[in-house]
């Protein structure tokens, strides 16, 4: 599953009766996500324009480039799944960029077989079990896939675990193709171009650190995470969040997670 699936995530929250919930302002991430929420679902909000989007049980996101508000319920249970950069294009064969900044219902991509899949969820009893009930569903995802691997999506999954060289040039060498191919096909696979992933590749591992790490100072944590020095971190937070990092970490710190004395990691 590891060819496809990077990671899951399950959050599960259950508030008290009168106990106002915060939303959580969800940072960019360069990550293709499908989650399942068989209790209560969430709202979102795109402050930009203030729309909000009404709740859905199993919901999918293409990788945002903005900030989103999500608005959990008071019995919150989501399970989510982190594709592979590359993964959906294969298991879809629809152009990625077509789901760039797009909350969905998963039902669009998937078919209804999702909606199975978050009643068994909600029946389960532990999370082991969970995880279960998902890589049955992803495994018949997979065999049905549309399309094979291309070299890209190899880039990509090198791009997210970069530490340290965040240079587009090594992976142009990798990749044997030239800037302007590799930005085509880069956007076609996993939807944003190849300098714009590896920009919050890296702002997403310094909003982590800063969680994991919360007496790190900013500037040790700009230079582990590959920027050249604050000013430049500063200059990715305000465009992917429209804050400072320290004014960001203040509202992170208000989310929902912190209630329980947990961050995002």
């Amino acid at each position: 599953m590891a060819e496809y699936i990077r990671l899951y995530r399950i959050i599960d929250f259950n508030f008290s009766d009168g106990y106002v919930i915060p939303f959580k302002a969800y940072p960019p991430r360069p990550e293709h996500c499908l989650q399942f929420m068989p209790k209560d679902p969430e709202t979102i909000q795109y402050p930009d324009s203030g729309v909000f989007i009404s709740p859905k049980k199993v919901l999918f996101m293409g990788p945002h480039t903005t900030i989103i508000h999500r608005y959990p319920g008071k019995k919150t249970l989501g399970v989510q799944v982190i594709f592979q950069p590359g993964a959906i294009c294969q298991i879809t064969q629809i152009s990625s960029d077509e789901l760039t900044n797009k909350y969905m219902d998963a039902e669009e991509l998937f078919g209804n077989c999702t909606r199975l899949v978050n009643e068994q969820l909600f029946h389960s009893s532990n999370y082991p079990e969970m995880i279960c009930i998902v890589e049955r569903f992803l495994s018949a995802l997979i065999k049905r896939r549309k399309q094979h691997k291309h070299p890209v999506d190899e880039i990509g999954k090198m791009m997210t675990f970069e530490h340290e060289n965040f240079s587009l040039d090594k992976f142009l060498k990798a990749a044997c193709l030239s800037h302007r191919q590799l930005d085509r096909k880069f956007k076609e696979r996993i939807g944003l171009v190849p300098k714009q992933f590896l920009q919050m590749s890296r702002f997403d591992k310094a909003f982590r650190m800063k969680n994991r790490f919360p007496q790190k100072d900013w500037l040790s944590i700009a230079l582990h995470c590959g920027y050249y020095d604050y000013q430049h971190l500063v200059k990715d937070y305000k465009e992917f969040t429209g804050y400072t990092p320290t004014q960001f970490f203040v509202i992170d710190n208000q989310a929902p997670e912190r209630a329980f004395g947990d961050a995002e990691v």
